[in-house]
C-alpha cells in the first residue's frame, strides 16, 4: 500500500470512529452500558470480560483480585499493594492516574490546548476557578478503556472543594478531540480542589465520557451531591497523604490537571507518553 492510501485509510477509519462513537444516541448507550455491565452472574461476567478484552489493551496481571462478579466490578478494580509508586518530594506533583499524555504546557492565559488547532477557556472548564493557575502549567491525561481507572492524591493536603458540571458524554479519544469544540467543557465533570500543606492549590478536573458518565469520589457522596443540592457544591475538609485514592470513573476517561507557579512540567514529559499513577509530572521551579 502507498503512503498515500494508507493515509487515506487512516483518515477513513479515524472518521469511522468519531462518527460510530459521536453520532449515535450517547446517553441512550451509556445508560444501557451502565445497566448491563453491573449484571452479577458468573457467565455475563465472563463474557462480557473477555470481548472487553478483546477490544481493549487490557491488562489485569496486577489486579487485587482475580474474578469479578460483572464488568463493571473489573472496569473499576483495585491494585495489588504496591503496584503504584508515589514518591513525588513536597516540591513536586505525582500523576493522579495511569494514562496518556494528549496535551501539556505552560498556562499564559484562559485557554489550553485540547488538541492540534483547538483550545478551551478554563474558565468555562472550572466555572471561574482558573485565575489561579494562569502562569502555571497543565497535562491532560487520557485513561483509556482498558487502564487501571481510579486516581489519587497527587501530593499531601486537603480537598477544600468540589463542583459538579452535568454535561454530555462525547468521546474522548484524538478523533473526536481533532473534531468536537470545547469538549471537555460540553462533558460531565468535577473541579476537586487540593489545597497543598502551605497552602498552594492544585486543581483536579475528571471528565466523563460516552459509555462511562459517572465520577465518583471516594471521600464524598457524590451520588448525595447531585441528588440533595440545587448547586451541586461542596465545601469538604478531606486530608489525603499523597497517593490516596481519591476515586474512580465508572469506565475510562480524561483528567485535566492545572497547577500554579512556580510548578512546571516536569522534564522531558511530552505528548503522547504514557504516565502511570506515581510518576512525576510538575516539578516546582
Amino acid at each position: 500500500m502507498t503512503l498515500a492510501r494508507s493515509i487515506a485509510a487512516l483518515a477513513a477509519n479515524e472518521r469511522l470512529n468519531y462518527v460510530a462513537t459521536n453520532w449515535l444516541p450517547r446517553r441512550t448507550l451509556t445508560r444501557a452500558m451502565g445497566r448491563f455491565s453491573k449484571i452479577e452472574h458468573p457467565w455475563v461476567a465472563r463474557a462480557s470480560i473477555a470481548v472487553w478484552k478483546t477490544f481493549s489493551a487490557v491488562d489485569l496481571s496486577d489486579a487485587r483480585d482475580g474474578a469479578w462478579r460483572s464488568m463493571h466490578a473489573c472496569f473499576i478494580r483495585q491494585l495489588t499493594p504496591g503496584a503504584r509508586t508515589f514518591v513525588a518530594n513536597r516540591d513536586q506533583l505525582a500523576s493522579p492516574s495511569d494514562g496518556i499524555v494528549v496535551a501539556s504546557g505552560a498556562i499564559a492565559g484562559d485557554s489550553i490546548v485540547q488538541a492540534k488547532g483547538r483550545r478551551y477557556s478554563i474558565a468555562e472548564l472550572t466555572g471561574g476557578e482558573g485565575d489561579a493557575y494562569i502562569g502555571g502549567s497543565f497535562v491532560t491525561l487520557r485513561l483509556t478503556a482498558g487502564m487501571y481507572h481510579r486516581f489519587h492524591a497527587p501530593q499531601d493536603g486537603t480537598v477544600d472543594r468540589v463542583r459538579y458540571f452535568p454535561g454530555d458524554c462525547f468521546n474522548v479519544n484524538p478523533p473526536a478531540l481533532k473534531r468536537v469544540d470545547r469538549l471537555y467543557c460540553r462533558n460531565e465533570r468535577a473541579t476537586v480542589r487540593l489545597r497543598l500543606n502551605d497552602g498552594t492549590p492544585v486543581l483536579l478536573v475528571p471528565v466523563a465520557a460516552i459509555l462511562v458518565a459517572a465520577i465518583r469520589l471516594t471521600f464524598l457522596d457524590t451520588v448525595a451531591l447531585l441528588r440533595d443540592r440545587a448547586e451541586p457544591v461542596a465545601d469538604c475538609d478531606a486530608a489525603l497523604a499523597q497517593g490516596d485514592e481519591m476515586g474512580w470513573f465508572e469506565q475510562g476517561s480524561t483528567i485535566v490537571m492545572l497547577a500554579p507557579a512556580p510548578f512546571r512540567l516536569a522534564d522531558k514529559l511530552t505528548t503522547g507518553d504514557m504516565v502511570r499513577a506515581g510518576n512525576v509530572l510538575f516539578d516546582r521551579g
